[in-house]
């Protein structure tokens, strides 16, 4: 039984179709149909129900679903450990974001290709949360603080930010310089209906309100030089703009709390090792930089 056409199986499975598992796996969706072919005609029995819809797993497919899953991770773990100086190998889907991702940690995923020649590494650079089970990731990198989810998750650097507003915003509705006071103002946010700000040595939630939203860092940083508000940005995004005078920094004495920069996985007892190697790698990355990603949360 072909290794490849169980996981092809498996992506078919959990993806819900062939186009989106032939995405996945980077190949043709006519190659995935004779992986499938090949393998039920191998087990004597129908794994999926087709319809222009996409395709559906049939009782005996559901059944050996979860068997295939854990043949492919055994092999990938056997070819793993035999392989020599710790290479790896397989196929390593990261989601990353777009703000930060290609400056940040494109250059990590690079060396972590040249140290393993045999490891395909596909990244998709988005600010969207995407869903890591459904859409087949192995695991993702995520800036800010997380929200509550049963994925697994560890820390591999800090991140910083400060509250900004352009000089014109503060000119014609002031300054806040309370957390209540934020309430007040117009805020730039990337979707999240709330904020973490620092009173002291306690972080406190406040929930402003705002009419401009985006999921793009940088989208926020044009909005907030425009006027258009207050937004909590990433110091690496600002700098020139403070620097410029294009934005001020706004609630210097309750600015946001330091938060992560995190790698997260879908559960299970073990990640993977390819994972635990981009995780330890970005790691050193950090540490050898002395600072994390100047981000807020």
């Amino acid at each position: 039984m072909d290794i490849d056409d169980l996981r092809t199986f498996v992506e078919v499975a959990d993806a819900g179709g062939i186009t989106s598992a032939a995405l996945r796996l980077g190949i043709s969706k006519s190659m995935v149909s004779r992986r499938l072919a090949r393998l039920e005609a191998e087990l004597g029995v129908q794994l999926l129900a087709r319809s222009t819809r996409g395709a559906s797993l049939t009782e005996a497919g559901a059944t050996f679903r979860d068997h295939a899953a854990r043949a492919s991770a055994e092999i990938d773990a056997a070819r793993d450990a035999i392989l020599p100086t710790g290479d790896l190998s397989g196929r390593l889907r990261v989601a990353a974001p777009l703000t930060f991702g290609p400056t940040h940690f494109a250059a990590v995923f690079a060396d972590m290709a040249l140290r393993h020649p045999q490891l395909q590494i596909q990244t998709s650079y988005s600010d969207r949360f995407v869903d890591l089970i459904a859409e087949g990731f192995d695991c993702a990198i995520r800036v800010g603080t997380l929200r509550d989810s049963n994925l697994m998750t560890k820390r591999v650097g800090p991140l910083y930010g400060k509250f900004v507003a352009s000089p014109a915003y503060v000119e014609a509705h002031g300054a806040p310089e309370t957390p209540e006071d934020l309430v007040t103002h117009q805020a730039l946010m990337q979707g999240m209906e709330t904020w973490q700000v620092m009173d002291g040595d306690t972080m406190r939630t406040v929930r402003p309100q705002g009419r401009f939203k985006a999921d793009n860092g940088a989208a926020l940083v044009v909005a907030a030089v425009a006027g258009l508000g207050i937004a909590a940005l990433p110091d690496d995004l600002i700098k020139d703009y403070l620097a410029s005078g294009a934005l001020v920094t706004v609630m210097t004495r309750h600015p946001p709390p330091p938060a992560g920069i995190y790698v997260v996985r879908p559960p299970g007892q073990h990640p993977a090792r390819k994972v635990r190697v981009l995780t330890d790698m970005l790691i050193a990355c950090f540490e050898r930089s002395g600072v994390g990603v100047r981000a807020s949360s």
